[in-house]
């Protein structure tokens, strides 16, 4: 029977099959949260043969040097990298962590390997894992990404032609498209970078809102004209791109001269949506902030749904009673 640990992070299939490809059980431990002498027991509990200690070698392909040249995929990948990315501390291991396969499949392929991806069966996300030393160094190196970037990462340099693609990239990662209330948003625990990224976006001639939580800052755009110019630049010239987000934005097909953002403010239809969006986005959330992002307001406009919409103000107050027993 194969020995417990709650710590670890690997299932035994994947644990088995990262050895199997020449990961070292150091490496492997270190991936796990466990140490390398449980993952030498597992090993065993397999009756899977052991390769001499320190025999290591490369089983799969890897463009080891493919960060240092840009193209419009390269930066595509590297924004994705920083939202949905990491680095190993301790081991020359960087990976990706995605629920859906086909774009790790295509990153993959772009970086020039054969790794097969492995799947967290408790969470259904895949995990691609890429051993080199290489491709971490210029990762830390030249675009100052560490193992905490969530926390830390600051925008990198990009030249402006590949800048579309690399939003591109991270907005797949943590990005969001409301059609209903036509926002965008971007989310991220690093102030600098999204400081950075509210900056660049406004020198395009976005209207940009920054908002800051405890643990997290969200940035967001919206209006439904905004959100088709903002369609327009990301995806012109498109390489790679998650199929997903790209067919939910609205207004796809419309000339972005006959939009207007004001006019869709202010008519009865808009409104109405827009409150549904606040209403369905707090049922879940609990968070007026978060609801108002979603729907697209300012607080203020909360604030006179509130005390001038009877039937929104019931529901409101429905849903806050239902949250405060629940937590009796």
């Amino acid at each position: 029977m194969t020995r417990k640990n709650i710590k670890r992070t690997l299932e035994i299939d994947e644990i088995i099959k990262l050895y199997l490809e020449g990961t070292s059980t150091t490496e492997i431990a270190k991936l796990s949260n466990v140490s390398p002498r449980y993952i030498r027991m597992i090993l065993s509990d397999y009756n899977i043969e052991k390769r001499p200690f320190g025999n290591w070698k490369r089983q799969y392909k890897l463009n080891e040097d493919y960060f240092k040249t840009w193209s419009k995929n390269m930066a595509y990948i590297l924004g994705f990298f920083i939202a949905d990315g990491f680095i190993a501390n301790d081991i020359q291991t960087v990976g990706f962590a995605q629920k859906e396969k086909y774009i790790l499949e295509q990153i993959r392929d772009e970086l020039g390997s054969n790794q097969p991806l492995y799947q967290n069966k408790q969470t259904g996300v895949y995990m691609l894992y890429l051993n080199s030393k290489v491709m971490k160094n210029d990762l830390m190196e030249i675009y100052g990404i560490t193992p905490n970037k969530s926390l830390e990462v600051k925008f990198p340099y990009v030249p402006d032609m590949y800048l579309s693609h690399f939003i591109r990239g991270y907005f797949d990662g943590d990005g969001n498209i409301n059609s209903r209330g036509y926002v965008v948003s971007f989310v991220g625990g690093s102030l600098d970078f999204m400081v950075a990224l509210e900056n660049h976006l406004k020198t395009r001639g976005f209207e940009v809102n920054l908002a800051k939580k405890e643990n997290h800052i969200r940035l967001y755009m919206s209006g439904r004209k905004t959100i088709k110019e903002f369609y327009d630049w990301i995806y012109h010239d498109k390489g790679l791109y998650l199929k997903r987000k790209f067919e939910a934005f609205p207004d796809q097909n419309l000339d972005t001269e006959t939009l207007q953002n004001a006019k869709l403010k202010k008519t009865k239809q808009a409104v109405a949506e827009r409150k549904k969006a606040f209403i369905d986005e707090y049922r879940k959330s609990y968070c007026i902030h978060q609801a108002c992002e979603t729907a697209g307001i300012a607080l203020g406009t909360y604030y006179t749904w509130l005390k001038r919409d009877k039937s929104f103000s019931e529901e409101f107050y429905k849903i806050l009673t239902k949250g405060q027993l629940s937590n009796q």
